[in-house]
């Protein structure tokens, strides 16, 4: 049986169209989905919608719509943004749909059943912006003297009837998981934070709203809609089937990873394990809280106009060097600054000149000199075994870095193998053999495209459209693409069909 990997994306909060933090997130997910293929596991990759909250309903009733229209529309451009990122989701799940109800209502009367919950009244600190409750102590005075939450959103004093989750009991079994699994939470300036806040003393949480109704009903209890986070994670179990544990996607359970932003870190990482070891349902493996993107320099808002919608910079880049640039340009768990100017350097230095380069040389100098077929291997020299050796090792160092989600190391390892080709074919001048040694040349141009076929073999989950065209210059057949694959050598003779550059110099129009 092939190994099972499950990993999400955070689902995503319809309460506004998506951006580019929304396609990082996204994109990330992807490459660690479709790598996990390549490698021989059977991938479940999950992404979707946050559709319930006091904050729709109000952004719902400001456009003059009905809750479900309005969530219908954003969705639908979340859909969107992750067919144009290019990512190769297995579901995507709305939190309105009645698979979640029926797993929502499943886990309540499970932590009901197990007297973790208990009636009461909330008066506290709310956020609506943030969906989320704070104590006293968390709150902050601005200059304005107006208390707000830690995120800068404003709050207002709240009393009503509530459901509590026994929060509090958990506090020490949760330190001990933390202590016991160190890799649960990632990156360490996040699991630091979290374990500070853990220490710092829980409280009972309100997971029951009276205030408002769109949200999922708290069964038994009229009036009561649940508290959307508690609706929010439960997504990740219903996504595998849940309640049904005999269902063939609970075998994919505990996920091994969930991606979320930095803000969201506490609900995956206090709250979540929380309710389900109360639940006593299996615990996720890892939960990796990634960086925010800013615009030269500023935060993305709508009153400043600088909002990046991922699918417009597709549309005047492409795809595959938007995916390459937000996971270069930044290690992922740290902020990153969008820039045209930083996106269009990196398309023109590592993916035109390092690599296209490479790969244009290597391709025309056999299509013009061998016949446009692959030449066979010759006798090794040190030069071409240190360039072989490197290549060989890309598929373990990338796989240790995408374990660690370190995509900019990753990728740094395969660069790395990229400058010394390129090192490598100026070294050994095949342009120059031609006519001193034809079978030394032969033999060169058989190394650039052996190391060619591993770099755009392991580089296929970042830039998938690029590399398959690559792959089909160096005479890859479909069947072979896989990093198993890399164990069979393609055989002498082929036919290569004609060298088209993958990626030309970006020149800005200056119309």
């Amino acid at each position: 049986m092939r190994k099972r990997y499950y990993l999400t994306t955070p689902i995503y909060y319809t309460n506004g169209a998506p951006h580019i933090g929304h396609a990082y997130t996204s994109i990330a997910a992807d490459v660690l989905a479709r790598f996990k293929r390549l490698d021989g596991y059977d991938v479940f990759f999950l992404t979707g919608t946050d559709e319930h909250g006091q904050k729709v309903e109000k952004t719902a009733s400001e456009a003059g719509v009905e809750p479900q229209t309005f969530v219908d529309g954003i969705a639908a451009e979340f859909v969107d943004m992750t067919r144009r990122m290019g990512c190769s989701n297995d579901d995507f799940i709305r939190t309105t749909e009645g698979r979640h109800k029926a797993a929502c209502t499943a886990l309540w009367q499970r932590l009901e059943a197990a007297g973790e919950l208990y009636l009461g009244v909330y008066e506290g600190w709310y956020a609506v912006r943030d969906e989320a409750f704070y104590g006293e102590g968390e709150l902050v005075l601005g200059a304005d003297g107006v208390r707000r939450a830690p995120t800068g959103a404003p709050v207002e004093l709240v009393r009503e009837p509530s459901w509590f989750f026994r929060l509090a009991a958990w506090q020490d079994r949760l330190l001990a998981f933390y202590e016991a699994n160190p890799d649960f939470i990632a990156p360490a300036g996040t699991r630091n934070e979290i374990v500070s806040f853990v220490r710092g003393g829980l409280t009972d949480l309100s997971v029951s709203r009276t205030s408002f109704s769109w949200g999922i009903a708290v069964p038994g209890e009229p009036g009561h809609v649940m508290y959307v986070w508690l609706d929010a994670l439960t997504n990740y179990i219903t996504a595998a089937g849940f309640p049904d544990e005999t269902a063939p996607r609970w075998a994919f359970w505990p996920a091994d990873l969930h991606l979320v932003g930095k803000d969201i870190a506490r609900f995956h990482t206090v709250y979540w394990p929380a309710f389900l070891m109360a639940a006593g349902l299996p615990l996720p493996r890892r939960v990796f809280a990634n960086g925010w993107w800013t615009v030269q320099g500023e935060k993305m808002s709508k009153s400043l106009g600088n909002v990046v919608d991922p699918r417009d910079l597709v549309d005047a880049f492409g795809l595959d060097p938007i995916r390459f640039f937000l996971l270069r340009e930044v290690p992922f768990g740290n902020d990153g600054d969008f820039s045209r100017r930083a996106l269009i350097g990196r398309m023109n230095t590592e993916l035109a000149n390092d690599l296209g380069n490479l790969a244009q040389r290597s391709l025309s100098l056999i299509a013009r000199n061998c016949g446009g077929k692959l030449p066979g291997r010759g006798e090794a020299t040190d030069d071409d075994a240190g360039l072989l050796a490197a290549a060989e090792a890309i598929p373990g160092s990338v796989r240790l870095q995408l374990d660690r989600q370190a995509f900019h190391e990753a990728l740094e390892e395969v660069w790395r193998v990229v400058r010394a080709a390129n090192a490598y074919i100026d070294r050994q001048a095949p342009w120059a053999l031609r006519r001193t040694d034809p079978v030394r040349m032969a033999a060169v141009l058989r190394v650039l495209a052996d190391t060619l076929r591993v770099i755009a073999t392991v580089l296929q989950p970042f830039m998938a459209g690029s590399m398959a065209r690559m792959l089909d210059q160096l005479g890859v057949p479909e069947e072979a693409r896989d990093l198993t694959a890399l164990a069979s050598p393609l055989a002498e003779g082929i036919s290569l069909p004609p060298p088209v550059g993958v990626f030309p110099r970006f020149v800005e129009n200056a119309a």
